[in-house]
């Protein structure tokens, strides 16, 4: 799929109606029906295009997943933005929040137009129809599951929207969303999509990823039950662990291995295709710049926080690639970072011949994870025993001593903590502080009040509806 987005993308601009500034601000759809769909490349292209919006969203992914967290923070005092994430202090304006907005509700702009073309569609022709209407469910069901966590209640869209329905779509709430939307659309992609792609294919939501998924949702609800029979699934599909952590993070090796489930993909030369992490994440020193052949833009940002460091335990063979102080040469010598900074993440280092155009993925979801979330599930149903031996897997591979015995309190904070030291720099950290209750007791000492579990919504979508009692900001942001 990498190697096809690009001739895609400019095909995909056709879904969106043609009064753009009005869609930059509109926060729901406002999609023109008056493009029509009939062939089966009509619809593979408009899908290629829902995946186009999420590739240009999933580059700021880490605002709101990691940089908001304990393991992240700003560590150049210039990048304004970024220091506003990170202290508490973002305005309700900030472009972060505006695009974010933005790039969603395009990426469910697009989705809900297959989605209604598509019913009508022969099947004849539209030999893949089962397929389109299973990814693009999938994708509207990963949009709706981001914006509820980032923003909380939002407008549901489930169809194209003339401009004046557009301004009468009030916020609806979270529950609602999960139960109408996110939920229902995870059920009918899991029903629709293959297991695997080959070839140009790979890359693509697969029945993996909608199980993966939806095991998440309930896992963020809290519904344990649900969440453990789901995550129990996809452990019977074939994934597997990769032997070495590190291969997952080394560039030159294929991304689509046994513990892959669902990436945002990217592809460095294709025009724009790239994605920003390598440079964007690494420290503006010499030695760093030779030692991985980046070229181009360096933004210093994403660094790891010193509590990281302190809760990897010695002989944790994560740790290097998670939070690095330094890089060893070729001859083996360790080279410390100097210049104020430091340390930084190598989880998205690989040499780049432009900047911010790099082949490095976003992983959305990995078999590690799964194996996390379900030996959590399993341990809140009073399955701690059980729960553990997934919870090992993961720390033996890392090179740790699994657990042979704990309370459930105890495989509880073991699991959370496991998380952590798996999951850094994926965009998990802030999400799993909220959904487990633990954002404010950790954050608190940032700068964080108890109200901003949520992010405000962008302030000039509040002023476009203009109608509080349909559309109100968020508790504390007015």
């Amino acid at each position: 799929m990498k190697k096809i987005q690009i001739t895609i993308a400019l095909a995909s601009l056709l879904m969106v109606s043609c009064e753009k500034e009005f869609i930059e601000k509109n926060p729901v759809s406002t999609v023109s029906v008056d493009v029509l769909y009939k062939t089966d490349k009509d619809f593979n292209d408009a899908t290629i295009g829902v995946y186009n919006s999420l590739q240009a969203q999933y580059q700021n992914f880490w605002h709101f997943g990691d940089l908001r967290g304990d393991d992240s923070w700003q560590e150049v005092a210039q990048q304004q933005t970024q220091v506003r994430v990170d202290n508490f202090t973002l305005d309700n304006n900030e472009g972060v929040l505006v695009s974010a907005w933005s790039n969603y509700y395009q990426a469910i702009n697009r989705a809900n137009s297959i989605l209604v073309q598509i019913n009508e569609a022969d099947p004849d022709v539209v030999v893949n129809k089962d397929l389109y209407t299973g990814e693009a469910k999938f994708l509207r069901a990963l949009a709706y599951f981001d914006l509820v966590r980032i923003f909380g209640d939002v407008p549901i869209v489930t169809r194209p929207l003339s401009i004046s329905e557009a301004y009468k779509f009030g916020r609806e709430s979270v529950d609602k969303v999960y139960e109408e939307v996110i939920i229902q659309d995870l059920m009918e992609a899991e029903a629709n999509l293959p297991n695997n792609y080959a070839g140009t294919n790979l890359g693509r939501a697969t029945k993996g990823a909608a199980k993966a998924l939806l095991g998440k949702v309930y896992l963020t609800r809290g519904d344990f039950p649900n969440a453990e029979a789901k995550l129990q699934e996809v452990t019977t599909m074939g994934y597997s662990l990769l032997e070495n952590y590190n291969d997952l993070f080394d560039y030159t090796k294929d991304e689509h291995h046994s513990e892959y489930i669902f990436d945002i993909e990217y592809e460095e030369g294709l025009g724009g295709e790239g994605s920003v992490f390598t440079n964007r994440f690494s420290p503006l020193i010499p030695e760093v710049t030779r030692f991985y052949g980046i070229t181009g833009t360096v933004n210093d940002m994403n660094f790891p926080t010193e509590e990281l460091f302190s809760v990897f335990e010695p002989g944790d063979l994560r740790q290097d690639v998670t939070a690095a102080r330094g890089v060893t040469d070729q001859n083996g010598n360790f080279i410390p970072l100097h210049s104020g900074r430091s340390s930084f993440t190598r989880k998205y280092m690989t040499s780049v011949s432009t900047g911010e155009d790099s082949r490095a993925n976003w992983k959305v979801i990995r078999y590690a994870d799964v194996l996390l979330m379900y030996a959590e599930a399993l341990n809140e149903n009073g399955k701690t025993q059980e729960a553990l031996e997934y919870l090992n897997r993961v720390r033996e591979r890392a090179g740790l001593a699994g657990y042979e015995s704990l309370s459930q309190s105890e495989a509880r904070d073991m699991i959370y903590l496991e998380r952590r030291l798996e999951l850094s720099f994926e965009g998990h950290r802030w999400f799993d502080l909220v959904r487990t209750g633990q954002a404010y007791d950790v954050m608190a000492q940032y700068g964080m009040q108890p109200y901003m579990t949520l992010f405000p919504i962008p302030q000039s979508q509040v002023n476009l509806i203009n109608d509080r009692s349909i559309f109100p900001q968020n508790p504390g942001y007015d």
